[in-house]
């Protein structure tokens, strides 16, 4: 139970914040292997990128992607925190005086995070490329048709996005922008990414090619989406335990 009450509390939570996941996508891509100045910069923060897309693709482009998004959100926030409230109920996280050992918190919130990310990595890539689609005129990325490559073997392509996705777990920018790099990148008839071998070799050519800032692209959508979907997540998930915990009490 502590695995469904987890995902429907992200679900919850992605409603309300898969327009910034949106935004985040598009700036990511942006000016891709591309010095700055040289592209046109479609979204120049935030607040100009919502107002582009609502402008250009509609304002229900906004929650583009929103069905995969969901999925991604039950899976990966429902296997971290359900996994970490199992920890949690079973007392590894405190140590033998009855105090929360900020050690044990951290490891049992990292495995967590990675264990989700590994499970809801294919849905992941879905969601990517559906959020990076938009009207040519604005159109940053690579611009896939569709949700799922129909010919190529999509679980070689995803591969290398999984390694990324584990530290995007851990809230890091710079992968975050890799692994939205990653995942979005063309490929070959056999799976293999065209642009990127790697994580160390996407964030090596975003540096060379975009200059450091490169690696830091969406911060912004990033933080604005983290904090209202982690308080939200977290609200939505405690006040779901309570009613559930009283229905059983009940019973």
């Amino acid at each position: 139970m502590d695995f469904f009450l987890s995902g429907v509390a992200a679900c919850g939570a992605c409603l309300f914040t898969n327009p910034l996941e949106v935004v985040k996508t598009r700036m990511q891509l942006q000016g891709e292997l591309r010095a700055p100045g040289t592209y046109t910069r479609h979204y120049r923060n935030v607040f100009h990128a919502f107002y582009t897309i609502g402008r250009v693709d509609g304002l229900a482009a906004l929650q583009r992607g929103l069905l995969p998004a969901l999925v991604y959100q039950f899976g990966f926030n429902g296997l971290r925190l359900g996994l970490y409230g199992i920890v949690e109920s079973a007392g590894y996280i405190h140590t033998p005086d009855g105090r929360i050992s900020p050690l044990r918190t951290t490891l049992a919130g990292a495995l967590a995070g990675v264990l989700g990310a590994i499970a809801s990595s294919p849905i992941y890539m879905v969601k990517t490329h559906i959020q990076a689609q938009s009207a040519a005129e604005i159109a940053v990325g690579h611009q896939y048709q569709h949700q799922i490559f129909p010919k190529e073997s999509w679980l070689v392509a995803l591969s290398a996005g999984m390694t990324s996705s584990f530290t995007v777990a851990l809230a890091m920018t710079p992968f975050d922008v890799a692994s939205t790099r990653l995942y979005n990148q063309p490929v070959d008839a056999a799976g293999q990414g065209l642009l990127y071998k790697g994580l160390l070799d996407c964030l090596a050519k975003i540096i060379r090619s975009e200059g450091v800032l490169g690696i830091y692209k969406g911060l912004g959508a990033s933080y604005f989406r983290i904090g209202p979907h982690t308080i939200l997540s977290l609200l939505f998930w405690d006040q779901l335990r309570q009613v559930y915990t009283a229905w059983a009490q009940e019973r």
